[in-house]
């Protein structure tokens, strides 16, 4: 058995270069990129090389750093002006994850003070250390809550992958798979395709068989009939984005097994750390849920998809309502009942 998998660097600031896993090569290669602009940062980003929310926020972060090495400013000033320009376009690459422009935000912030170029990039790149090691640290205590809350709940229905692979620690709903593990209790992984990109079919079972944990692959749809089959104890998933209200932003699909949980008698969680939060967003009917291209539904060499002429809906992410959500385990604690009241309580301990 590996090491539960903590032997994977996803995203990792190396020999003065921002590199990350190519998740678009996973299973078949375990191939790594390194990331030289701010071009190379945006691409990689949108087109899924590195995802899960917080890992593109630690991407991002270091992102700031590329955007001010590719610049070369010459002066503060126009090395203001790099970190200006790099936070609202790094940002925008994906605009439902909060982790993102959260972290380059915070990048911004602690650098732009800066003065003389060199503070200002020495600044930029010890912000982006810390935003990995708090989010290490944070995926290590939702691990640690969410085996203690999960102690006696063995059989784990996730969704999409909110892994190793997805964050910059263990993890989020599979930091709880990882922490039980860890602790000796039996547990076993079903892990919907997610389709369209297939993220537990190709990246949840790949981290998890790799880490020696039981893993059972299923079509999205299988979802509520495995359900109510009595076969699941819990639901865990991660988020992008949770509402001040603790509505779940979190991958298409992700509302359906909510509902199919309730139905069955099966409780659903939520597992993310404090900056997925965003208590700026009233509601989940304020989230902006990603449009993806409809190529993803329309095929690719030697697998049949929609025809080119038909119309494509493609939303990478649905809410879900907060009335579904059992509760959100957090590096904090566990929240439950008033989530408006509970999340404003999280963020005064900041």
């Amino acid at each position: 058995m590996a090491d539960l998998g903590t032997d994977l660097e996803v995203v990792a600031w190396i020999d003065g270069r921002l590199r990350i896993l190519d998740q678009t090569r996973l299973p078949d290669e375990e191939a790594y990129l390194d990331l030289t602009g701010v071009d190379d940062v945006v691409d990689a980003i949108a087109r899924l090389a590195v995802r899960g929310a917080p890992a593109i926020g630690g991407a991002g972060a270091y992102g700031m750093v590329v955007a001010l090495d590719e610049a070369r400013p010459s002066g503060v000033e126009e090395a203001r002006a790099v970190l200006e320009a790099a936070a609202a376009r790094i940002g925008a690459a994906r605009p439902t994850a909060v982790n993102l422009p959260w972290a380059v935000r915070r990048v911004r912030d602690a650098a732009i003070g800066g003065t003389s170029v060199e503070e200002i990039r020495r600044l930029a790149l010890d912000e982006a250390h810390a935003i990995v090691a708090e989010d290490r640290e944070a995926c290590a205590a939702i691990g640690a809550h969410g085996a203690e809350l999960l102690a006696d709940r063995h059989r784990i229905l996730t969704h999409c992958n909110a892994g190793r692979l997805a964050t910059l620690g263990i993890g989020t709903a599979l930091g709880v798979v990882y922490a039980k593990a860890a602790a000796g209790h039996p547990v076993e992984v079903y892990a919907p395709e997610t389709r369209p990109l297939l993220q537990g079919a190709r990246l949840t079972a790949w981290e998890l068989h790799r880490a020696g944990i039981p893993v059972t692959v299923l079509p999205d749809g299988a979802g509520a009939t495995l359900l109510a089959s009595g076969r699941v104890d819990a639901v865990v998933v991660g988020a992008d984005r949770i509402a001040a209200n603790g509505d779940v932003a979190n991958k298409i699909g992700t509302f359906a097994h909510a509902v199919a949980a309730a139905r069955a008698g099966v409780p659903f969680y939520v597992a993310a750390p404090r900056s997925t939060f965003d208590p700026a967003t009233p509601d989940g009917d304020h989230i902006e849920i990603e449009l993806r291209a409809p190529d993803e539904l329309r095929g690719a060499p030697g697998r049949p998809g929609a025809p080119a002429e038909v119309a494509v809906w493609n939303p990478a992410f649905d809410v879900t309502p907060h009335e579904l959500v059992t509760g959100i385990i957090t590096d904090a604690g566990v929240l439950r009942g008033d989530y408006s009241a509970a999340i404003a309580r999280l963020f005064e301990q900041i």
